[in-house]
């Protein structure tokens, strides 16, 4: 993480045309660029692909996904609350617990979220261990068995260092008394394809980017790290049934820079209220097991303020607990 924030634009893609002119209810821009952290094919474009068609309609905009990779999203934030316009043309797609602890894990990174402006959460997508179809691990005492035999030889991947994955796979080893070899990449994408690929032995990631291919077949659910069993996954027990107290998730949303002006923030919140009534729109996140959780404006920065306090607090006793085993 500790690098210098420097990136190459990656990839940009206009989603969806504007609705006639007169139709338009988004005045501060017509087309806005939205930024991701990470690369294409993760959580954070599931949920660009998801919500944007429908916004765009809503708004009567372009939107252009520009993918940012790097530093577990912290290149893209910074750019975000450092360099971005605050004229309503750019916002960025806000996922947690990367938003926050990419600063309270590095203090080379220098942004917080004092400096953006919340708009709107959207999902809070639960956690979930997946591996290839034909991987011999068939359950996930399986996978814990392995981890027991052979330490620091399983290979789990997770969306990068910080990431709420990643926090999965530390708290895991600390429950379970093993050692993985922790495997990060830029994103969820890359994470469980890997894992499809059979180049890793195992993801931790999240169930809204991995259940089409758990659908399909080419992926298999190990353990979901939720409360209960989801509707969507029935047969996949919850790793709190097996022991393991594992809840966790990542939640998703979309933040302006610091200084967004009232007036475009209020038209995007009217914008993503109307996506979120839309019936259309809930049976597409259905489908995809994307979990809804709408959170607007300061109610979404108070939630974005709590999680930083719960995330410093982790952090602190992870450090801790790692100095008292160096001892």
């Amino acid at each position: 993480m500790k690098r210098a924030f420097a990136a190459t634009l990656v990839a940009t893609t206009v989603l969806v045309s504007p609705v006639l002119a007169q139709d338009a209810k988004y005045e501060a821009a017509s087309e806005i660029n939205v930024m991701q952290g990470f690369k294409a094919g993760g959580g954070s474009d599931a949920l660009a692909q998801l919500v944007q068609p429908y916004l765009a309609r809503e708004l009567g905009v372009n939107f252009v996904n520009q993918y940012i990779p790097g530093a577990t999203g912290a290149i893209a934030w910074t750019r975000l609350a450092k360099q971005a316009p605050a004229d309503g043309s750019t916002i960025s797609i806000t996922n947690t617990p990367m938003l926050q602890t990419n600063y309270i894990m590095n203090p080379s990174i220098t942004y917080t979220i004092d400096e953006i402006t919340p708009i709107a959460n959207v999902v809070t997508d639960p956690g979930i261990a997946v591996v290839a179809a034909d991987s011999p691990f068939q359950s996930f005492e399986d996978f814990v068995n392995a981890a027991k035999e052979k330490p620091s030889t399983v290979t789990v991947g997770n969306s990068g260092v910080g990431g709420d994955d990643y926090f999965t796979s530390l708290q895991f080893e600390r429950q379970a008394g093993v050692q993985l070899q922790k495997v990060p990449f830029q994103g969820d994408g890359p994470s469980w394809t890997a894992a499809m690929g059979g180049k890793i032995d195992a993801s931790f990631t999240n169930v809204g980017v991995t259940y089409p291919q758990i659908k399909e077949g080419n992926l298999r659910a190990l353990a979901v790290f939720a409360e209960e069993r989801l509707p969507e996954l029935p047969d996949v027990p919850t790793a709190k049934e097996l022991g393991y107290d594992l809840v966790a998730g990542s939640s998703r949303g979309y933040s302006g820079p610091g200084g967004l002006p009232d007036e475009a923030r209020q038209q995007l919140i009217e914008g993503f209220q109307r996506v979120m009534e839309n019936p259309d729109f809930q049976a597409a996140a259905k489908a995809q097991a994307l979990n809804l959780d709408f959170v607007f404006g300061e109610d979404y920065r108070a939630m974005l303020k709590e999680q930083e306090g719960e995330f410093k607090e982790l952090w602190s006793e992870l450090q801790s607990e790692g100095q008292a085993q160096a001892q």
